[in-house]
């Protein structure tokens, strides 16, 4: 393998998203794996663009042949990337940019070699400022923000291990992303 995998990963509403669409139009030779999923298609999405949308069926019987890289389940839908959508890049010398959950990271990290993968974190400070973020983009009933919080406790704890970690405290994305793109930029050089 001569390419690299980056995993962008933190806890939810840490501003991963925001990172890649800021890097996107700028690294042209980045590639983006996408994910599997078992959920329902939104509006405007199509299957191959956005994700590969799967029966739990189909996606179970994937996980049961060993097609993927990494795999979860998050509010009763299935999330995986299938290897079949990263290793052809990493063995063609490509640098690869995903998007993904800690335990998706910590599955990767077991099949991959440690020169193929960096793991940049994006820690965006406290559980309570977190859950201003989370309460800022939708409502969430209570269990619901129970569960980010052991989430994010699980995630937080996760840090220490990453190659890179992206700071991005409230009000301070625009830092975040010069922190990143400098990240980016001396990994494709």
């Amino acid at each position: 393998m001569k390419g690299k995998l980056i995993l962008l990963i933190g806890p939810s509403g840490s501003g991963k998203g925001t990172l890649i669409n800021h890097i996107r139009p700028l690294f042209s030779e980045l590639v983006y794996p996408k994910s599997c999923t078992t959920r329902a298609m939104r509006p405007g999405e199509k299957t191959g663009e956005h994700y590969y949308f799967l029966t739990v069926a189909d996606f179970k019987e994937r996980v049961e042949r060993g097609d993927f890289l990494e795999y979860a389940e998050y509010g009763g839908n299935y999330y995986g990337t299938l290897a079949s959508e990263v290793l052809p890049l990493l063995d063609g010398g490509k640098t690869a940019l995903k998007e993904l959950e800690v335990q998706g990271a910590r599955q990767i990290r077991e099949k991959l070699s440690r020169e193929a993968l960096v793991i940049v974190f994006v820690n965006a400070g406290t559980w309570d400022e977190m859950e201003a973020r989370i309460r800022a983009r939708s409502e969430m009933p209570e269990a619901e923000l129970v569960k980010r919080k052991e989430r994010y406790e699980d995630e937080m704890s996760f840090m220490p291990e990453a190659d890179y970690v992206v700071e991005n405290p409230m009000g301070k994305v625009e830092e975040a992303k010069v922190q990143f793109e400098s990240i980016i930029r001396s990994l494709v050089a």
